[in-house]
């Protein structure tokens, strides 16, 4: 519990307010904090801890099980009620909870110690679910949109239970649950016994002098709504990671994450355009928090001991998953979606700045790709293909575009998909405003106008979902292979929805709401599911894909940046990218050098931002160096396809943090500027203008996919090659190789180079394939014979033809 409820959000400008004619007056605390909440700016992110602060408020301590049936997993708990009061002790002011009597009248009608509902489910062995209310539910209730079926499977078959002093358990083949019915507590252990983490009861925490608030919920003084806090413990030396694309420091351990879709304005700040109410623990463990209501975490940052999940929501609906960091992805994307598999050319190059506003420049650029030998797939034209610049109405300019039709068809013959930019927001004098508001189509606030000065559209109305496909159809219809589903994130969070539900439920979910739109009408049109998008929820990543939003052109926006890129990934996202040498204005020539490489061996790559971004724009021999790198992902493309592949199926991202390959090697859970592209190739971009760093290697040996030098586990200061970053691969590895071709239209999959790194002391290989009209992957193992390898069997015959070359 926070000591001092006037300390102001973190965040500098946007949270900023007008503190200075606050503190002019001499207003009381309680005051002081209604004019700062009253000054809210606009979608400013909502921070739910900022109630649990509030000492006007009632709070209520989960405190027994008084009822429970083991056969069902139902029963009730009773909570105790509290004040917050304060306390002077040598010049300091305490606070501290006092329990407290019913304050409602009349005293017959209300309970003191309310009794309410507690849940267990089991979804899998490795899968817990807890579910408590906080009061009477009687909204309709739904099927979940961030499930994958809607609902959650509920499988008490899988766990035995039995009944112990004091309680039950419960076992299963990868864990076991404890319900400690007084004080009242969930105890989680792994399979070897192992105490993962347990709720918190008041008892716990009466050794010390710190006010922790302990698992409850919270009655707000001003409307009677409530929230609930569910309160775990935290081990000594446990790392916390996840939470969606935060960019701030990679273990959130000792942070106050803020779970609230938001415009960053950036990739170096702690605001998110895709927060995800999911984590996982180094201990073993992952939890996801059922809800789109605001949500912060607290990581031990007030109190290095508790976990304070406070949610917006008056209800906990809580999945615990157990196992490796790949066991709990695996189980997470079970209940909320995995990736869908996007095209291959989707892995091309996308060629793109702010903005191409013809379709003759649209041709120049095709035109020069080809020229100077850049391969490429797609053309991103961004916000000026309409009359006016920024004002979406889903048509070309007539003016700039002769034949739109045309011009994707021969780009298409070329070996270039199509990207097209939009919004859901529509200013007053965009030509679809008037049709939008008349049709009720757009958000409205409590007086039925809408909230903001545009019309934002209503994702959560079936007729709004309809007339906004239609218009992609028609330039589906056109020629155009994939849409930018740009922004998202000012959902208004006081509007009212075609759903029955205010801002407050809906603004989290908007972006789930807005991608899945897209991708279905995509989905229909041509037969693939693909977006390029930059905000998200929980189980968006069922609809790729996503790119890291406007950064900064500096080192440390790209180190921020990767860091981003592995929190999405902890997350359940299979596929991201990000804009190559930042975004905000003209990259430093040296800072794109070092970063286009980055951008190469991530899932997807764009080149995109304030111009110039066109490689032959700049230098010589920042041409030579960029066409290198290019080429060298062309030439990867049958790994990245094949690991992209597996990614999608086992819910795993392709920007690997180390301890998802290791999760026994305690150095991989430090590492946050090295990553592992798919399960073999280890990548460490340069973050400043230096030609060597310092490299982190898990256990084995490591073979530099450049110089071809060999180092075993450990710390290394290595050297980049030509390229300017650093890779290793896998001792005992088999890379695919393809001929480099200038699209992936133009591959030739029918003869495939087997690259295979592997030390003298190696005798197999091994690695996979996906072809691009394939079933499934196809396991590729190759042996030593005299002085290379061969392979023995030919799982493709017929089909592919290999080339073995030992890479030594």
């Amino acid at each position: 519990m926070q000591l001092n409820t006037l300390t102001p959000p973190t965040g500098m400008l946007k949270r900023f307010r007008k503190l200075i004619l606050i503190g002019a007056c001499s207003l009381p605390a309680i005051a002081v904090q209604a004019q700062i909440q009253n000054t809210d700016v606009l979608n400013e992110p909502y921070d739910v801890s900022k109630d649990f602060e509030n000492y006007q408020n009632t709070f209520y301590f989960a405190d027994e099980l008084v009822a429970f049936d083991p056969a069902t997993g139902k029963g009730t708990i009773r909570y105790q009620r509290y004040n917050y009061e304060t306390r002077q002790a040598f010049d300091n002011m305490l606070v501290k909870p006092i329990a407290a009597e019913a304050n409602e009248f009349p005293t017959t009608e209300y309970e003191a110690a309310p009794e309410l509902p507690f849940q267990l489910q089991f979804v899998s062995d490795r899968t817990i679910r807890i579910k408590m209310a906080s009061g009477p539910q009687f909204h309709n209730q739904e099927e979940s949109l961030m499930l994958v079926e809607g609902t959650a499977p509920n499988h008490p078959e899988l766990w035995q239970h039995a009944k112990i002093a004091n309680g039950f358990r419960y076992t299963s083949a990868h864990g076991m649950v404890e319900i400690i019915s007084k004080p009242w507590h969930v105890k989680i252990y792994d399979e070897n016994r192992k105490l993962l983490t347990s709720t918190l009861h008041a008892d716990d925490v009466t050794n010390t002098y710190t006010p922790v608030l302990p698992f409850s919920y919270v009655r707000r003084n001003s409307d009677y709504s409530r929230s609930v806090a569910p309160v775990f413990s935290l081990e000594p030396d446990e790392k916390i990671f996840g939470c969606g694309e935060s960019f701030t420091q990679f273990n959130k351990r000792g942070q106050k994450v803020v779970l609230f879709v938001d415009d960053a304005n950036g990739v170096q700040n702690e605001t998110m355009y895709k927060p995800i109410p999911f984590y996982m623990s180094s201990r073993g463990y992952g939890v996801f928090m059922h809800t789109s209501s605001p949500v912060t975490v607290d990581f031990g940052k007030y109190f290095s001991g508790a976990n304070k999940m406070m949610l917006g929501d008056d209800e906990a609906d809580l999945f615990i998953f157990l196992g490796d960091p790949k066991d709990i992805l695996d189980e997470y994307t079970d209940l909320t979606g995995k990736s869908a598999m996007p095209p291959l050319w989707s892995f091309g190059f996308w060629m793109s700045r702010i903005t191409y506003f013809s379709e003759q420049e649209g041709r120049d650029i095709a035109k020069n790709l080809r020229k100077n030998k850049i391969p490429s797939d797609v053309i991103h034209f961004d916000t000026g293909w309409f009359d006016i610049d920024w004002r979406n109405n889903y048509e070309f300019s007539e003016d700039r575009f002769d034949d739109p039709a045309d011009m994707m068809a021969d780009m298409k013959e070329q070996g270039f998909h199509v990207s097209l930019w939009q919004l859901p927001y529509f200013t007053p004098k965009n030509t679809l405003f008037n049709e939008i508001v008349d049709q009720e189509l757009a958000v409205k606030d409590r007086k039925g106008n809408i909230p903001y000065e545009d019309a934002v559209l209503d994702f959560s109305n079936p007729e709004t979902v309809g007339w906004y496909q239609s218009k992609l159809k028609n330039l589906f219809d056109q020629g155009v292979s994939v849409f930018k589903v740009d922004f998202g994130e000012a959902a208004p969070f006081t509007g009212l929805y075609k759903s029955g539900r205010t801002g407050f439920y809906e603004h989290n979910l908007y972006p789930l709401r807005y991608n899945k739109a897209v991708a279905e009408i995509t989905q229909k049109e041509k037969g693939y599911s693909l977006i390029w998008a930059r905000s998200t929820w929980a189980g968006s990543q069922r609809y790729p894909l996503h790119w890291g939003g406007d950064a900064a052109t500096t080192n440390s926006a790209m180190s921020a940046t990767l860091r981003g890129g592995l929190s999405l990934g902890l997350s359940g996202f299979s596929f991201w990218s990000h804009d190559v040498g930042g975004f905000v204005t003209k990259s430093p020539e040296d800072l794109y050098r070092r970063w286009t490489p980055f951008g190469m061996l991530t899932s997807h790559v764009r080149s995109h931002g304030e111009p110039p971004t066109e490689p032959w724009e700049y230098s010589a021999s920042f041409l030579k160096d960029f066409r290198n790198a290019d080429n060298m992902r062309y030439e990867l493309m049958p790994y990245i396809y094949a690991q992209a592949k597996e990614s999608s199926e086992k819910g795993l991202p392709m920007m690997r943090a180390l301890f998802v390959e290791f999760p026994d090697d305690p150095g991989a859970w430090l590492i946050d500027n090295e990553y592992l592209f798919g399960e073999s190739m280890l990548v460490a971009p340069l973050f400043e203008e230096v030609k060597e760093r310092d490299v982190y290697l898990p256990e084995g040996t490591w073979i530099d996919y450049q110089t071809k030098k060999v180092y075993q586990g450990g710390w290394h200061k290595i050297k980049a090659g030509d390229i300017p970053i650093i890779v290793l691969v896998r001792n005992g590895t088999v890379i695919p190789h393809i001929k480099l071709a200038q699209s992936t239209q133009a591959m030739d999959w029918s003869n495939i180079q087997l690259k295979v790194y592997a030390d003298t002391k190696t005798n197999t290989a091994t690695g996979d394939l996906f072809l691009p009209e394939g079933k499934q992957l196809e396991n590729i193992t190759v042996t030593r014979k005299d002085k290379g390898f061969e392979i023995k069997e030919n799982p493709l015959e017929g089909k592919v033809k290999f080339k073995t070359e030992w890479v030594q």
